[in-house]
């Protein structure tokens, strides 16, 4: 019988080989009775300081044993499988075509692929290994690449993103989203750790195995192509125009992620449905990194392997909610810049976490009252307007406009050297310089909530930059729930961040696995 045990505590220092004995000892059996053991959950309990342990949960095979009166904390497993389809009986005249190479896109266009459907993924962007080096002389001080930059190119915004790997849902999808990277250079531990993190070093590397597997399966990827135009007729699509000449195809997954800002105004010109969605703002918050993790993990916190501690804060600041996101421990910030003269900020960890620094998206939810309009493309109009006055707060050479927390909540401008992860480094001045006054009304009333939270280290020697607006899409491209299609444009299928569907990067993954399956599905493969 498989039973799953949950609870099962380690002590810092304690070898996970010690795991089957405790199963043993809470079921009262012979370690010698259990035939397998694997890992599918593991945490870390630091809510107090001075019991820290890791815990876990196992899927264990035992065959005789009697499960009359198990504990509360076992109970027999029963695993979904992941499931997918037979092709489907209706013609595929042409190769689909997924229209960018982010999470959402390389998946659906890995998953078309090793279904037989060879499909055609366009990145506006280039290959990741010349785009690594385009970011490398960026932050050097280099010109800034419209098309190849952190939120062009192979990868997507995802490539360097941190590389958290956390979702909010679970199931069978999200667990073969996971079990594919780990089997593309990722850690096999990032399929069971309850807060899986690759790190910025690692995801080039394992965004092009995926990419070249999906090649080799019979799927084509095509670089400096942007999509210029979708044809449709009859309510049909027939092909796309991209800057590459034209592309029959009457099936265009849509996964261009959420700075795609040319795209959204060429959808909407074609008369493609678009709403406005809410969306996060604000900026990055940036602290000493020995501070946090002092204050999460106490006199533990010079233990080996434990490594830098992280938060995830949420509180009510007045009439709005206040928020982290995207938390680096040991991380960087960086100019995650799309536009030219235009700034704005996101942050990046490597897998060792090395950084003397922590940082975080400080963000809370903008809506069309915030923004004075509810038409579709509002939202990024007021992204627009911060970034291009935090371009000109910065000095106009993409360095951060920083503000210390200490002078923000004086109501005072920041003035001389300001340390930071930045590369290209920060302007010292004042966050009213491009922020909205809800904004900073916003941020004035939950920096000292978050503060208590943290044992007075959140604002220990703080420092915000921005704006951080980027966090997700302010564009929703509305789809049917069962065939993900547009409802007006049969063979338009939106999909992942950029089309309101997901919110990092596994859940974007697990949204274009699922658009390819919708396809699998309903058609059969080309001829």
């Amino acid at each position: 019988m498989t039973l799953r045990v949950s609870e099962l505590k380690l002590h810092l220092g304690q070898d996970e080989a010690e795991l089957p004995h405790l199963v043993g000892d809470l079921l009262g059996c012979d370690v010698t009775s259990i035939r397998n053991w694997r890992i599918l959950r593991k945490s870390l309990d630091a809510r107090r300081r001075d019991d820290i342990h890791h815990v876990y949960s196992l899927a264990v095979d035992i065959p005789d044993l009697q499960t009359d009166q198990l504990p509360r904390s076992v109970a027999p497993l029963s695993d979904a499988s992941f499931l997918w389809p037979d092709s489907g009986p209706l013609p595929l005249k042409h190769r689909p075509v997924v229209v960018g190479s982010g999470p959402a896109g390389l998946y659906a266009a890995y998953m078309l692929a090793i279904s037989g459907y060879q499909p055609i993924m366009l990145e506006r962007g280039k290959a990741v290994k010349e785009r690594v080096a385009d970011v490398r002389a960026f932050d050097s001080g280099g010109p800034h690449d419209a098309e190849s930059n952190y939120l062009f190119g192979e990868g997507g915004a995802g490539t360097f993103s941190d590389g958290k790997l956390t979702c909010r849902n679970t199931g069978p999808d999200v667990t073969r989203v996971l079990e594919i990277l780990a089997e593309s250079h990722g850690k096999s531990s990032i399929v069971y750790e309850h807060r899986p993190h690759l790190g910025s070093n690692r995801l080039p590397l394992i965004v092009r195995t995926i990419r070249k597997k999906m090649e080799a399966a019979g799927g084509e990827a095509r670089f400096d192509c942007r999509l210029e135009d979708i044809l449709i007729q009859d309510g049909h699509v027939v092909g796309v125009q991209t800057s590459s000449g034209l592309i029959q195809t009457n099936h265009v997954v849509l996964a261009i992620g959420h700075s795609a800002r040319d795209t959204y105004e060429m959808l909407l010109g074609r008369g493609v449905p678009l709403e406005f969605k809410p969306f996060q703002m604000g900026v990055r918050i940036e602290q000493p990194q020995a501070s946090i993790t002092r204050a999460r993990y106490g006199t533990a916190s010079d233990v080996i392997g434990l490594g830098a501690a992280d938060y995830n804060l949420s509180v009510h600041a007045g009439p709005r909610d206040l928020f982290t996101f995207c938390m680096c421990a040991g991380g960087y910030i960086m100019a995650s810049v799309s536009e030219p003269e235009h700034f704005c900020t996101n942050g990046m960890s490597e897998s060792y976490h090395d950084s003397p620094f922590a940082n975080s998206g400080l963000v809370m939810t903008i809506g069309p009252g915030d923004v004075g309009s509810d038409h579709p493309l509002a939202g990024i109009e007021f992204q627009r307007r911060a970034e291009s006055a935090a371009f000109r707060a910065g000095g106009g050479g993409y360095q951060s406009p920083a503000h210390r927390v200490s002078d923000f909540l004086r109501h005072r401008r920041s003035r001389g050297r300001i340390q930071t992860s930045a590369p290209l480094g920060v302007a010292a001045g004042s966050l009213a310089d491009f922020l909205s006054p809800t904004i900073l009304n916003t941020l004035e009333r939950g920096l000292p909530i978050m503060d208590r939270a943290l044992r007075g280290a959140f604002l220990e020697d703080a420092v915000m930059v921005g704006p951080e607006s980027r966090g997700s899409s302010p564009v929703k491209i509305p789809r049917e729930d069962l065939s993900r299609q547009s409802p007006s444009i049969i063979g338009l299928y939106p999909c992942g961040e950029g089309a309101g569907y997901a919110g990092g990067i596994i859940s974007a993954a697990a949204d274009g696995l699922r658009t390819a399956r919708a396809i699998v599905a309903q058609f059969a493969r080309p001829q």
